[in-house]
């Protein structure tokens, strides 16, 4: 209860420290911020969180999450100005529904596997769906890296029974596909979502497979830059057959 108090004072603390930035005499930039110019800085700190859960560090981790919650504080501060919600509301809201999906815990006790939990989040989702006319794939954000809405699009309709190809299948069509005289954008959505049912068969995300090999990708970039700045050249001057050479190097 001493933790809670102490967490409840260092919250109410923040939103204080963010009303008096956002308050007459406070700061001119925060004043200014609206839901729309803080959207890109929430996705920011959004994927921060997740390369600092990628990296497991937990320092960092405690940091983004705190980037993350003045967002979310500030957010909801300023829906309060234009008396659309509060952050009482946010989280009163966030308390009650996750009451509501895990009845197996708050309504009667029973003791459910990870699995069987998962399908009663989904079934009680699908239920208040149908009572506020929403469609089945409302849910996912429209704003979501698309690899990752692939990855999500298809996992959720499993969920319900429609299945994908197999993976064998998949891999099938991307070899037909890639065969093709012309690479079209159509073609390369085939390829792409295929690759993607082909990476859940094997239990991997393809959007934190991609995120591993761009991080690799530029760290032997960055070493080839190192190597040219030692040797005396420059990225953006160095002749062919010699930048071919620091490749080989930095890419080996």
């Amino acid at each position: 209860m001493r933790f809670m108090d102490k967490t409840s004072s260092a919250i109410i603390q923040l939103l204080k420290t963010v009303r008096t930035l956002r308050s007459p005499g406070g700061c001119n930039w925060d004043r200014e911020q609206t839901l729309q110019s803080l959207r890109p800085y929430m996705l920011e700190e959004a994927y921060e969180v997740a390369d600092a859960v990628d990296n497991n560090d937990m320092e960092e981790l405690k940091k983004e999450l705190g980037d993350l919650l003045l967002h979310i504080i500030m957010a909801s501060d300023i829906a309060e100005d234009s008396n659309e919600f509060s952050l009482k509301d946010v989280v009163e809201l966030i308390d009650e529904k996750l009451k509501r999906r895990h009845p197996h815990v708050f309504a009667s006790a029973s003791d459910l596997t990870p699995k069987e939990v998962e399908k009663q989040w989904e079934t009680i989702k699908a239920e208040e769906k149908k009572k506020d006319k929403k469609k089945f794939f409302d849910s996912i954000p429209n704003a979501m890296p698309e690899l990752q809405k692939a990855w999500r699009i298809q996992q959720r309709a499993e969920e319900v029974g429609v299945k994908q190809s197999t993976a064998e299948a998949s891999r099938d069509e991307i070899i037909t596909t890639l065969k093709k005289n012309n690479l079209t954008e159509e073609n390369l959505g085939i390829i792409l979502f295929q690759l993607i049912n082909v990476s859940r068969e094997a239990g991997l995300e393809p959007e934190k497979a991609l995120r591993t090999k761009n991080t690799d990708f530029m760290r032997r970039f960055n070493h080839l830059e190192e190597l040219l700045s030692e040797a005396g050249c420059s990225l953006h001057e160095v002749d062919k057959k010699t930048m071919q050479e620091f490749v080989a190097i930095a890419f080996d």
